[in-house]
């Protein structure tokens, strides 16, 4: 199974991009779906995670700004983020985790700038 990322790109600060993830396949018993950004010279980090009974947790950079979603069915996971900043640019990455296993997506550049 492979996860592919999607819908980064170039966006102007304050404007909004929605990312998707989907599976090329079923995952059985998901604990949880998430996405995590890597900036240049930075580690990689949280960004947001949503478990199975539907908990959400964000870093606390995007509180109040992102969200995220998942159709369990399509075994998909989406981020929605709003009012970016320079900040947010990153190359973003979803995951998708079971009790034995994990999945990464290839990552999506997100770019925000003027």
């Amino acid at each position: 199974v492979q996860l592919q990322a999607s819908g980064g790109g170039l966006v102007q600060p304050g404007g909004s991009l929605r990312l998707s993830c989907a599976a090329s396949g079923r995952i059985s018993r998901i604990n949880t779906k998430g996405w995590y950004r890597q900036a240049p010279g930075k580690q990689r980090e949280l960004v947001a995670r949503i478990f199975y009974g539907g908990e959400k947790i964000y870093a606390d950079s995007v509180k109040g700004r992102f969200t995220i979603s998942s159709l369990d069915a399509a075994n998909s996971v989406y981020l929605q983020m709003n009012r970016l900043t320079a900040e947010d640019t990153a190359v973003y990455y979803c995951r998708v985790a079971t009790g034995a296993n994990e999945y990464w997506g290839q990552g999506t550049q997100v770019t925000v700038s003027s």
